[in-house]
């Protein structure tokens, strides 16, 4: 009778496994910075605006706010190149400013128009833009992580040195979907940026109270993906932690996990009464933490005074209301668009 297999005795943990580097703070010059301000209260000013219309009942379906996250998208996308592609989930419209795309064409898709990025099928969760290397906008919990694995994968493939950034935030962390990209990716060296948008609470439950490890940036080690936990609130950490990982990824070391820790000032969506925490825990993360506050600190002290913000604010809002005036004046889309874009035919 064939004798059992031995078993290989444990090995300790390997100590020595290359690791990226702890990222610093980018050093951004005062234009920069000035961009990093107007980027970032563009999102703020352009949900505030979103919120608006969703009560107006201009805005049809879900709508999911990004205020309070800004730094976020801003300080990565910042660091990306053309090639770089980008996917997310369904708090969107603030990666899609960022990846380029108009605010009128955003807030025109929101409202159902014609004129809107996706046609006006796409609405609040689901915008989508090939030219401009936006791929969703994803309704599915989880879902963008295994289509950003695949957007990794095509990036290889073509060797034409893009990295697919593919956000998902703390409650999608849980899906097993995502640890099968995991483990892909990282057998195949792909490059994948995976951005954790922690912003404590997912979908109203705290991520201490759903998570068995809420340090969610060692989610990867079983895969032997490294990660890096990041102040998220802070645009310049954002940035450098977005340098880092991006110089491990184009060098073909393989995935990496960045956990952005940052915080949603409204509910989960515009139905959400956000009732499982306190109106003083929110406002003393404004008081605390506030990214773009942040930044208006750091710009006065190199020089810039109240007047040239307050120059900055009129023309962002100006871009915000007129997008949103595009976008209730132009047409809904005819009942024959129902029939288009639902199967593409090569010939």
């Amino acid at each position: 009778m064939a004798k059992a297999p031995a078993l290989r005795k444990a090995e300790p943990p390997v100590p020595n496994r290359e690791r990226p580097d702890e990222p610093t703070p980018y050093q951004a010059s005062k234009d920069e910075l000035i961009e990093f301000y107007k980027q970032m209260l563009l999102i703020r000013r352009f949900e505030e605006k979103a919120g608006q219309l969703y009560g107006l009942g201009l805005i049809g379906g879900f709508c999911h706010l990004y205020i309070g996250q800004e730094a976020v998208a801003v300080g990565l996308q910042s660091a990306l190149t053309p090639v770089d592609s980008v996917i997310t989930g369904y708090r969107d419209h603030g990666h899609m400013l960022l990846c380029g795309i108009p605010p009128q064409d955003v807030m025109a898709e929101l409202t159902g128009r014609a004129a809107g990025i996706s046609k006006g099928k796409g609405g609040s969760m689901h915008m989508f833009s090939v030219e401009h290397k936006f791929y969703g906008g994803h309704g599915i919990v989880g879902a963008q992580v295994s289509l950003g694995t695949g957007l990794g994968f095509s990036h290889k493939y073509k060797g034409d040195g893009g990295v697919c950034l593919a956000y998902f935030g703390d409650g999608a962390a849980n899906q097993g979907q995502v640890y099968e990209s995991f483990n892909m990716a990282e057998l195949w060296k792909l490059p994948v940026i995976y951005v954790i948008e922690n912003n404590q609470y997912a979908m109203g439950t705290s991520v201490n109270r759903a998570s068995a490890e809420d340090q969610l940036y060692r989610r990867g080690e079983s895969f032997r993906i490294p990660g890096i936990q990041v102040d998220g609130m802070d645009v310049l950490a954002c940035r450098g932690a977005a340098e880092e990982a991006l110089a491990w990824v184009r060098a073909a070391k393989g995935p990496i996990i960045l956990e952005m820790k940052t915080y949603r000032y409204r509910g989960h969506s515009m139905s959400d009464p956000a009732k499982y925490r306190s109106r003083e825990e929110v406002q003393a993360v404004r008081d605390k933490s506030d990214p773009i506050e942040h930044v208006k600190k750091l710009l006065e002290e190199q020089g810039v005074t109240e007047g040239d913000l307050k120059g900055v604010e009129q023309e962002i809002r100006k871009i915000v209301n007129e997008a949103a005036d595009f976008a209730e004046q132009t047409p809904e889309p005819d009942a024959a668009e129902l029939y288009t874009d639902v199967l593409v035919e090569k010939y």
